[in-house]
Protein backbone atom coordinates (compact mmCIF):
# COMPACT_ATOMS: atom_id res chain seq x y z
CA UNK A 1 0.00 0.00 0.00
CA UNK A 2 1.37 3.42 -0.98
CA UNK A 3 1.48 6.25 1.58
CA UNK A 4 0.89 9.71 0.11
CA UNK A 5 3.22 12.14 1.87
CA UNK A 6 3.37 15.94 1.84
CA UNK A 7 6.45 17.67 3.22
CA UNK A 8 6.28 21.14 4.73
CA UNK A 9 9.61 22.95 5.00
CA UNK A 10 12.63 23.24 2.71
CA UNK A 11 15.31 24.58 5.05
CA UNK A 12 18.64 23.15 6.17
CA UNK A 13 17.46 20.11 8.12
CA UNK A 14 14.49 19.45 5.87
CA UNK A 15 16.97 18.39 3.17
CA UNK A 16 17.64 15.17 5.11
CA UNK A 17 13.89 14.47 5.22
CA UNK A 18 13.41 15.07 1.50
CA UNK A 19 16.28 12.77 0.61
CA UNK A 20 14.91 10.06 2.92
CA UNK A 21 11.35 10.11 1.61
CA UNK A 22 12.60 10.06 -1.99
CA UNK A 23 14.23 6.65 -1.50
CA UNK A 24 11.71 4.97 0.80
CA UNK A 25 9.67 2.11 -0.69
CA UNK A 26 5.90 2.50 -0.60
CA UNK A 27 6.06 6.31 -0.38
CA UNK A 28 4.66 8.77 -2.89
CA UNK A 29 5.62 12.38 -2.17
CA UNK A 30 2.65 14.30 -3.55
CA UNK A 31 3.51 17.82 -2.36
CA UNK A 32 6.35 20.06 -1.25
CA UNK A 33 5.44 23.23 0.63
CA UNK A 34 7.46 26.23 1.78
CA UNK A 35 6.78 29.92 2.29
CA UNK A 36 9.49 30.49 -0.33
CA UNK A 37 8.18 28.78 -3.49
CA UNK A 38 11.63 29.00 -5.11
CA UNK A 39 13.03 26.79 -2.36
CA UNK A 40 10.14 24.37 -2.84
CA UNK A 41 10.68 24.21 -6.59
CA UNK A 42 14.40 23.54 -6.09
CA UNK A 43 13.62 20.65 -3.73
CA UNK A 44 10.98 19.33 -6.12
CA UNK A 45 13.51 19.29 -8.98
CA UNK A 46 16.16 17.57 -6.84
CA UNK A 47 14.05 14.92 -5.10
CA UNK A 48 10.34 14.85 -6.00
CA UNK A 49 9.79 15.65 -9.69
CA UNK A 50 6.18 14.40 -9.59
CA UNK A 51 5.20 16.40 -6.50
CA UNK A 52 3.14 19.59 -6.59
CA UNK A 53 4.63 22.79 -5.16
CA UNK A 54 2.75 24.96 -2.65
CA UNK A 55 3.38 27.96 -0.43
CA UNK A 56 0.19 27.49 1.61
CA UNK A 57 -0.41 24.40 3.78
CA UNK A 58 -4.21 24.65 3.90
CA UNK A 59 -4.42 24.80 0.12
CA UNK A 60 -1.94 21.95 -0.16
CA UNK A 61 -4.06 19.74 2.08
CA UNK A 62 -7.23 20.58 0.19
CA UNK A 63 -5.80 19.93 -3.25
CA UNK A 64 -3.63 16.85 -2.66
CA UNK A 65 -5.47 14.78 -0.06
CA UNK A 66 -2.15 13.72 1.46
CA UNK A 67 -2.54 11.08 4.15
CA UNK A 68 0.65 11.97 6.00
CA UNK A 69 2.31 15.35 6.49
CA UNK A 70 5.95 15.71 7.55
CA UNK A 71 6.38 19.06 9.33
CA UNK A 72 10.02 20.19 9.14
CA UNK A 73 9.49 23.78 10.25
CA UNK A 74 10.45 25.91 13.32
CA UNK A 75 8.73 25.10 16.66
CA UNK A 76 6.27 28.05 16.77
CA UNK A 77 4.64 26.80 13.54
CA UNK A 78 3.98 23.26 14.75
CA UNK A 79 0.71 23.79 16.63
CA UNK A 80 -1.14 25.77 13.92
CA UNK A 81 0.10 23.46 11.16
CA UNK A 82 -0.88 20.35 13.14
CA UNK A 83 -4.34 21.86 13.62
CA UNK A 84 -4.68 22.27 9.84
CA UNK A 85 -3.60 18.66 9.31
CA UNK A 86 -5.99 17.44 11.99
CA UNK A 87 -8.88 19.26 10.33
CA UNK A 88 -7.96 17.57 7.05
CA UNK A 89 -7.63 14.12 8.66
CA UNK A 90 -3.93 13.82 7.78
CA UNK A 91 -1.47 12.07 10.11
CA UNK A 92 1.56 14.11 11.21
CA UNK A 93 5.26 13.56 11.78
CA UNK A 94 6.46 16.69 13.56
CA UNK A 95 10.01 17.92 14.02
CA UNK A 96 11.25 18.62 17.52
CA UNK A 97 11.12 20.72 19.63
CA UNK A 98 7.45 19.77 19.48
CA UNK A 99 6.37 23.23 20.66
CA UNK A 100 7.94 26.23 22.42
CA UNK A 101 6.43 25.25 25.81
CA UNK A 102 5.14 22.14 27.52
CA UNK A 103 1.59 23.52 27.71
CA UNK A 104 1.59 24.28 23.98
CA UNK A 105 2.87 20.77 23.32
CA UNK A 106 0.09 19.27 25.42
CA UNK A 107 -2.50 21.23 23.45
CA UNK A 108 -0.89 20.14 20.17
CA UNK A 109 -1.08 16.48 21.20
CA UNK A 110 -4.69 16.91 22.35
CA UNK A 111 -5.58 18.47 18.99
CA UNK A 112 -4.26 15.40 17.18
CA UNK A 113 -5.93 12.97 19.56
CA UNK A 114 -9.28 14.75 19.45
CA UNK A 115 -9.21 14.61 15.64
CA UNK A 116 -8.25 10.92 15.62
CA UNK A 117 -5.06 11.44 13.61
CA UNK A 118 -1.73 9.80 14.40
CA UNK A 119 1.11 12.04 15.61
CA UNK A 120 4.78 11.15 15.95
CA UNK A 121 7.70 13.38 16.89
CA UNK A 122 10.79 13.18 14.69
CA UNK A 123 13.12 12.40 17.59
CA UNK A 124 16.00 10.92 15.60
CA UNK A 125 18.91 10.56 18.08
CA UNK A 126 17.43 7.34 19.50
CA UNK A 127 17.56 5.97 15.94
CA UNK A 128 21.24 6.74 15.41
CA UNK A 129 22.90 3.37 14.75
CA UNK A 130 25.38 3.57 17.63
CA UNK A 131 22.57 4.20 20.11
CA UNK A 132 20.49 1.36 18.66
CA UNK A 133 23.48 -0.99 18.96
CA UNK A 134 24.08 0.13 22.55
CA UNK A 135 20.43 -0.63 23.29
CA UNK A 136 20.77 -4.06 21.66
CA UNK A 137 23.80 -4.90 23.81
CA UNK A 138 22.04 -3.72 26.97
CA UNK A 139 18.95 -5.79 26.17
CA UNK A 140 21.17 -8.82 25.44
CA UNK A 141 22.65 -8.55 28.93
CA UNK A 142 26.19 -7.78 27.79
CA UNK A 143 26.60 -4.93 30.29
CA UNK A 144 24.69 -6.62 33.11
CA UNK A 145 22.99 -4.36 35.63
CA UNK A 146 23.53 -0.78 34.51
CA UNK A 147 25.54 1.65 36.60
CA UNK A 148 25.77 4.88 34.60
CA UNK A 149 25.65 6.68 31.28
CA UNK A 150 27.51 9.85 30.35
CA UNK A 151 27.45 11.93 27.17
CA UNK A 152 29.92 14.73 26.47
CA UNK A 153 28.35 16.92 23.77
CA UNK A 154 31.00 18.88 21.84
CA UNK A 155 29.88 19.71 18.25
CA UNK A 156 32.05 22.84 18.08
CA UNK A 157 29.52 24.75 15.99
CA UNK A 158 28.54 27.55 18.37
CA UNK A 159 31.54 29.86 18.33
CA UNK A 160 31.72 33.51 17.41
CA UNK A 161 29.23 36.12 16.20
CA UNK A 162 28.22 34.10 13.13
CA UNK A 163 27.28 30.93 15.03
CA UNK A 164 24.46 29.06 13.22
CA UNK A 165 23.64 31.92 10.84
CA UNK A 166 24.58 29.88 7.77
CA UNK A 167 22.51 26.87 8.81
CA UNK A 168 19.81 27.49 11.42
CA UNK A 169 19.87 31.22 12.21
CA UNK A 170 16.87 31.09 14.55
CA UNK A 171 19.12 29.24 17.03
CA UNK A 172 20.66 32.59 18.04
CA UNK A 173 17.32 34.01 19.13
CA UNK A 174 16.07 31.01 21.13
CA UNK A 175 15.75 32.04 24.78
CA UNK A 176 15.98 28.36 25.69
CA UNK A 177 18.60 26.74 23.52
CA UNK A 178 20.95 23.97 24.67
CA UNK A 179 18.38 21.95 26.61
CA UNK A 180 15.19 22.76 24.68
CA UNK A 181 16.79 22.25 21.26
CA UNK A 182 19.66 19.80 21.79
CA UNK A 183 19.89 18.10 25.19
CA UNK A 184 16.33 16.82 24.81
CA UNK A 185 17.80 14.40 22.23
CA UNK A 186 20.09 12.90 24.84
CA UNK A 187 17.43 12.91 27.55
CA UNK A 188 15.28 10.80 25.22
CA UNK A 189 18.22 8.54 24.34
CA UNK A 190 19.15 8.10 28.02
CA UNK A 191 15.57 7.07 28.78
CA UNK A 192 15.69 4.50 25.97
CA UNK A 193 18.95 3.03 27.29
CA UNK A 194 18.59 3.35 31.06
CA UNK A 195 14.90 3.50 31.90
CA UNK A 196 12.74 6.22 33.42
CA UNK A 197 14.12 9.31 35.15
CA UNK A 198 13.29 9.68 38.85
CA UNK A 199 15.25 12.83 39.78
CA UNK A 200 17.56 15.42 38.23
CA UNK A 201 19.81 18.39 38.91
CA UNK A 202 21.08 20.95 36.38
CA UNK A 203 23.53 23.83 36.13
CA UNK A 204 23.27 25.83 32.89
CA UNK A 205 25.19 28.78 31.50
CA UNK A 206 25.67 31.02 28.47
CA UNK A 207 29.18 31.29 27.00
CA UNK A 208 28.68 32.86 23.57
CA UNK A 209 27.07 36.29 24.16
CA UNK A 210 25.38 36.36 20.74
CA UNK A 211 23.20 33.38 21.75
CA UNK A 212 20.06 34.44 23.63
CA UNK A 213 19.77 31.19 25.56
CA UNK A 214 22.09 28.81 27.38
CA UNK A 215 24.73 27.05 25.26
CA UNK A 216 26.54 24.98 27.92
CA UNK A 217 25.74 23.14 31.12
CA UNK A 218 25.44 19.94 33.11
CA UNK A 219 22.44 17.72 33.81
CA UNK A 220 22.69 14.91 36.36
CA UNK A 221 19.91 12.30 36.29
CA UNK A 222 18.80 9.42 38.50
CA UNK A 223 17.09 6.48 36.84
CA UNK A 224 14.77 3.82 38.17
CA UNK A 225 16.86 0.89 39.35
CA UNK A 226 19.55 3.13 40.83
CA UNK A 227 21.70 4.01 37.80
CA UNK A 228 22.80 7.57 37.04
CA UNK A 229 23.37 9.75 33.99
CA UNK A 230 25.43 12.83 33.20
CA UNK A 231 24.92 15.13 30.24
CA UNK A 232 27.87 17.51 29.83
CA UNK A 233 26.98 19.90 27.01
CA UNK A 234 29.04 22.65 25.42
CA UNK A 235 28.27 23.72 21.86
CA UNK A 236 31.40 25.84 21.45
CA UNK A 237 34.15 23.26 21.95
CA UNK A 238 34.67 20.25 19.72
CA UNK A 239 35.98 16.70 20.16
CA UNK A 240 38.16 14.19 18.34
CA UNK A 241 36.24 13.32 15.16
CA UNK A 242 36.57 13.69 11.41
CA UNK A 243 33.05 15.20 11.50
CA UNK A 244 32.20 16.67 14.89
CA UNK A 245 28.48 16.68 14.03
CA UNK A 246 28.34 12.95 13.25
CA UNK A 247 27.86 11.79 16.86
CA UNK A 248 27.95 15.33 18.35
CA UNK A 249 30.17 13.98 21.12
CA UNK A 250 31.28 10.91 23.03
CA UNK A 251 29.37 8.51 25.30
CA UNK A 252 30.18 5.98 28.00
CA UNK A 253 27.74 3.33 29.29
CA UNK A 254 28.88 1.34 32.34
CA UNK A 255 27.46 -1.78 33.93
CA UNK A 256 28.48 -4.67 36.10
CA UNK A 257 29.87 -6.43 33.02
CA UNK A 258 32.06 -3.62 31.71
CA UNK A 259 32.02 -0.38 29.75
CA UNK A 260 30.81 0.51 26.25
CA UNK A 261 32.36 3.64 24.74
CA UNK A 262 31.22 5.64 21.70
CA UNK A 263 33.86 7.71 19.91
CA UNK A 264 33.36 10.71 17.64
CA UNK A 265 33.54 8.68 14.43
CA UNK A 266 30.68 6.34 15.33
CA UNK A 267 32.95 3.59 16.64
CA UNK A 268 31.89 1.50 19.61
CA UNK A 269 34.46 -0.02 21.97
CA UNK A 270 33.86 -2.70 24.61
CA UNK A 271 35.94 -3.13 27.77
CA UNK A 272 35.03 -5.91 30.18
CA UNK A 273 36.07 -5.33 33.78
CA UNK A 274 39.71 -6.31 34.19
CA UNK A 275 40.20 -6.73 30.45
CA UNK A 276 41.42 -4.64 27.52
CA UNK A 277 39.23 -2.37 25.43
CA UNK A 278 38.54 -3.73 21.93
CA UNK A 279 36.56 -2.37 18.97
CA UNK A 280 32.98 -3.62 18.76
CA UNK A 281 32.01 -4.26 15.14
CA UNK A 282 28.49 -3.42 14.00
CA UNK A 283 26.91 -2.38 10.71
CA UNK A 284 25.97 1.20 9.90
CA UNK A 285 26.11 3.54 6.93
CA UNK A 286 27.61 7.04 6.93
CA UNK A 287 24.78 8.57 4.96
CA UNK A 288 22.42 11.48 5.44
CA UNK A 289 22.45 12.91 8.95
CA UNK A 290 24.25 11.06 11.77
CA UNK A 291 24.32 7.52 10.45
CA UNK A 292 21.14 7.91 8.39
CA UNK A 293 19.02 8.37 11.51
CA UNK A 294 16.46 10.57 9.74
CA UNK A 295 15.70 7.71 7.36
CA UNK A 296 15.66 5.20 10.22
CA UNK A 297 13.19 7.38 12.13
CA UNK A 298 10.86 7.75 9.16
CA UNK A 299 11.07 4.03 8.41
CA UNK A 300 10.25 3.12 12.02
CA UNK A 301 7.17 5.34 12.09
CA UNK A 302 5.86 4.16 8.72
CA UNK A 303 6.53 0.54 9.61
CA UNK A 304 4.81 0.72 12.99
CA UNK A 305 1.76 2.55 11.66
CA UNK A 306 1.38 0.24 8.66
CA UNK A 307 1.25 -2.70 11.09
CA UNK A 308 -1.28 -0.95 13.30
CA UNK A 309 1.29 -0.55 16.07
CA UNK A 310 2.35 2.41 18.22
CA UNK A 311 5.64 4.04 17.23
CA UNK A 312 8.32 4.58 19.87
CA UNK A 313 8.10 8.34 19.44
CA UNK A 314 4.35 8.98 19.48
CA UNK A 315 3.29 12.48 20.52
CA UNK A 316 1.72 11.48 23.84
CA UNK A 317 4.85 9.57 24.92
CA UNK A 318 7.10 12.44 23.87
CA UNK A 319 5.49 14.77 26.40
CA UNK A 320 7.59 13.08 29.09
CA UNK A 321 10.74 14.40 27.44
CA UNK A 322 9.26 17.88 27.49
CA UNK A 323 8.33 17.52 31.17
CA UNK A 324 11.96 16.66 31.87
CA UNK A 325 13.15 19.67 29.89
CA UNK A 326 10.92 21.91 32.02
CA UNK A 327 12.32 20.26 35.16
CA UNK A 328 15.89 20.90 33.97
CA UNK A 329 15.19 24.62 33.61
CA UNK A 330 13.44 24.75 36.96
CA UNK A 331 16.31 22.93 38.69
CA UNK A 332 18.78 25.43 37.25
CA UNK A 333 16.64 28.40 38.28
CA UNK A 334 16.10 27.08 41.81
CA UNK A 335 19.57 25.60 42.26
CA UNK A 336 18.31 22.28 43.61
CA UNK A 337 17.72 18.63 42.82
CA UNK A 338 14.15 17.80 41.79
CA UNK A 339 12.26 14.56 42.13
CA UNK A 340 10.31 13.66 38.98
CA UNK A 341 6.68 12.61 38.86
CA UNK A 342 5.14 12.31 35.42
CA UNK A 343 1.58 13.41 34.67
Amino acid sequence: MTTRVAIVGCGYFAAFHHESWARMPGIEVVAVCDRDPDKARAVQAAHHPRAAVFDDVERMLGETGAGLVDLVTPPPTHAPLTALCAAAGADVICQKPLAPTLEEARRLVATAEDAGIRLAVHENFRFQPWHREAKRLIDAGTLGNLHSVAFRLRPGDGQGPWAYLDRQPYFQAMERFLVHETAVHLIDTFRMLMGEVTALYSDLRRINPVIAGEDAGYIVLDFEGGSTGVFDGNRLNDHVASNTRLTMGEMWVEGEGGMLRLDGDGGLHWKPHGGPETPHAYAWEDRGFAGDCVHATNAHIIGAWSRGEIAENEGRAYLRNMQLVEAVYRSDAEGRRLGITFD
